[in-house]
């Protein structure tokens, strides 16, 4: 079976990768996920961790994006599929800007979010391929992809 590459984009305060990869698992997808740092701490503080303490939290967050940036815009870059989580409690806008990327770069792109959100991420659906409520519908967008490849 061909190998695909996709990459899991968006909120980190729930288990949702952890479902599509378990669901990949068990359904013996030859995928590999790629990801963002998910360490919260680790992702805000990379910057002055690397590059030295800022005194203003504006330079702090801007070190930290930039280099978040990098992770982020090569392996979106490296994935056949992009698919990007809009949680409920948070507003990920790191997430708005990857599924735009993507978008740019012509990737496929599969969104997830509550129907609640559909109004507010009107036009990040419309650049979607796919929109699921749930992990378990990736899953199986991701069997019907990639069956027979």
């Amino acid at each position: 079976m061909h190998s695909l590459k996709a990459y899991l984009s968006g909120e980190i305060h729930t288990d949702w990768r952890e479902q599509i990869e378990q669901g990949v698992l068990r359904a013996g997808l030859n995928l590999t996920i790629l990801a963002p740092i998910t360490d919260h701490a680790a992702s805000d503080d990379c910057g002055d961790v690397i590059l030295g303490a800022e005194e203003k939290p504006f330079w702090k967050d801007h070190k930290a994006s930039k280099i978040n940036a990098i992770r982020t815009r090569t392996l979106i870059q490296k994935a056949d599929i992009v698919i990007v989580r809009f949680g409920e409690k948070y507003k990920q806008w790191n997430a708005a800007f990857d599924a735009g990327y993507a978008a740019a770069l012509n990737k496929p792109l599969i969104i997830i979010h509550h129907p609640d959100l559909t109004h507010a991420l009107k036009e990040v659906d419309a650049a979607a391929l796919a929109v699921a409520e749930h992990p378990e519908q990736v899953v199986e967008i991701l069997k019907y992809v990639m069956q027979d490849v």
